[in-house]
């Protein structure tokens, strides 16, 4: 662990943030690497941290690729909340704080406390109200900041109602060359990216996302419908107001295929409609869809926009075809300027060598 602070954890802490969500394009694209730096760097500057995960990571061997990855590295104060189970394997002394009472596959998630630095795997709470739960179990324990470790196929942990903020690791292991990896990244960040709604717009629909469900106005701003419904459902209903005066969408969850194509075929009969969801972790479409929903004039919107606090960069990929690390990161920087575009393993690499000099 090096003195002083990196370019990404001097962001998050100019943020102010108190929940950080650290996510991965793919597998094997650096996020825990970039955990183990944030840990070391909150370690190195006197942060009280807390650390869970969304459900099972941290695992010795990548249970998708099968192929060795780096173990989760926790330092001495930090508060960890993981699963019974996982705490008969931890290779690091730790001290048991506080039990949630929330129930895992691997048994109850509980808060310890780590005595001395080592590897842990971390198994936290899969659902959104018990990631809340868990969260503010670490910071009544004493987290300044918390930060939570994604898996595989899931983003909901990186919606603004969990986490102030969120890191997005990216790399070769993607696939294709370095021009394909940057622009799935940047489709990523289209999708996650969705501009926050007006506050207008954000009070009209606030019962909706109070309450969960579907809501729609005319182009008046009054009420055609509101229901406590679930969303994926909700495609066949949205169709019967095909020839009703529809000026706002309001869908609180998750918005798949079935439901985009009947927001679709709304647009094409509404110009000008106007669709808030919840946050880009909602929407599984594609980027493609988005640029076509605009050009029919339609806007896409969120009800809490999410804050991307950086990017990391891993040029290698267990498969093959890595690439330079420095061409990596300055064509990375140009296409994702403001996005505050790091390589953690590079940028130690430089550290030590002016240290040795």
């Amino acid at each position: 662990m090096t003195a002083g602070q990196s370019p990404l954890w001097q962001r998050i802490q100019a943020s102010g943030m108190s929940t950080l969500a650290v996510m991965g394009m793919t597998k094997n694209t650096g996020k825990t690497v970039t955990l183990n730096h944030l840990l070391a760097q909150a370690a190195a500057n006197g942060v009280a941290l807390g650390v869970t995960s969304i459900g099972r990571d941290g695992e010795n061997r990548d249970a998708v690729f099968f192929v060795p990855k780096p173990a989760i590295v926790v330092w001495p104060g930090n508060l960890v909340a993981t699963a019974r189970s996982t705490l008969e394997r931890a290779k690091v002394r730790t001290k048991l704080i506080a039990a949630t009472g929330i129930d895992s596959p691997m048994g109850e998630i509980l808060v310890v406390k780590v005595l001395a630095q080592g590897e842990m795997e971390i198994a936290g709470a899969s659902r959104s109200s018990d990631q809340l739960t868990v969260i503010a179990r670490l910071k009544q324990c004493g987290a300044a900041l918390v930060m939570l470790d994604g898996a595989l196929g899931r983003s909901h942990h990186a919606s603004p109602a969990i986490a102030n903020g969120v890191i997005l690791a990216t790399g070769a292991a993607i696939g294709g060359g370095m021009g394909d990896v940057i622009r799935k990244t940047r489709d990523r960040l289209a999708i996650l990216g969705i501009p926050q709604a007006d506050e207008a717009t954000r009070s009209l629909c606030e019962p909706v996302f109070a309450k969960g469900g579907v809501g729609l106005w005319n182009s008046a701003g009054q009420p055609l419908m509101l229901a406590e419904m679930a969303t994926l459902n909700a495609a066949a209903t949205l169709l019967q107001y095909q020839q009703a005066d529809v000026g706002l969408v309001a869908l609180s969850g998750a918005v798949g295929r079935s439901l985009w194509r009947a927001l679709v075929t709304l647009a094409n009969h509404k110009p000008g409609l106007r669709v808030v969801v919840n946050d880009g972790t909602r929407l599984f479409v594609e980027a493609a869809d988005l640029k076509a929903f605009d050009k029919q004039g339609a806007q896409l919107m969120a009800y809490c926009g999410i804050h991307m606090t950086g990017i990391t960069l891993n040029p290698f990929s267990p498969l093959g075809g890595s690439f330079d690390a420095t061409e990596f990161l300055e064509i990375a920087r140009a296409a994702f300027v403001g996005y505050g575009v790091s390589d953690v393993m590079l940028e130690n690499t430089m550290n030590e060598t002016k240290e040795a000099i």
